[in-house]
């Protein structure tokens, strides 16, 4: 893998800071989700996002419950090479959250752009959160791949009061996780 100079790598940071501060609002944003992520939640790591489980050891709380205000960690896959974070917005049952996040779904052909209070299923088999589904825009319901976590850091600040929206629609997120898609049960 080839590396990016110390000096392009800040400038890089340095535009993302500020074209996320001109942003009127954290769900206007548009980049990487590992930014995002961390304006979200106020956690302060860096680097790619499957490094965040470790780097939060001794620093943060690691857990693999859920609450409202923490980051989820993906692990690195084929399919996330650089993992995964988000910002759980709502618990809506054991095995059901909601996320906010950055740069999962298309939205108007383009990848980036902020989403709000999209569900996440838990569909591991011990119930621990080490297996999940996300919901997918660009099919409308939870996508086809299972993804791999490592589990749920706890920030020490509050969360970005725009994580979730007013009216978050719980039945929806239940429906999403828990009605078969064409006779077939979701996530077995």
């Amino acid at each position: 893998m080839k590396q990016i100079p110390r000096a392009l790598l800040s400038l890089a940071i340095a535009a993302t800071a500020a074209a996320s501060a001109n942003a009127s609002s954290l769900l206007d944003y548009v980049g990487q989700c590992v930014p995002f992520a961390r304006a979200a939640s106020g956690i302060q790591i860096y680097g790619n996002a499957w490094t965040w489980w470790e780097q939060a050891d001794g620093k943060y709380e690691r857990t693999h419950i859920p609450k409202e205000g923490a980051v989820i960690v993906f692990a690195k896959t084929a399919r996330l090479p650089f993992g995964h974070v988000a910002v759980v917005s709502r618990v809506v049952e054991k095995r059901v959250v909601m996320l906010t996040h950055a740069n999962w779904s298309r939205q108007n052909g383009e990848r980036g752009h902020a989403e709000q209070d999209v569900t996440l299923f838990d569909v591991s088999r011990n119930n621990d959160w080490s297996d999940v589904k996300v919901w997918y825009k660009d099919v409308d319901g939870l996508g086809g791949g299972i993804y791999p976590v490592y589990g749920f850091i706890y920030g020490k600040a509050h969360a970005a009061a725009e994580l979730t929206s007013r009216n978050p629609d719980y039945v929806g997120a239940l429906i999403d996780a828990y009605v078969p898609v064409s006779g077939k049960p979701i996530g077995r």
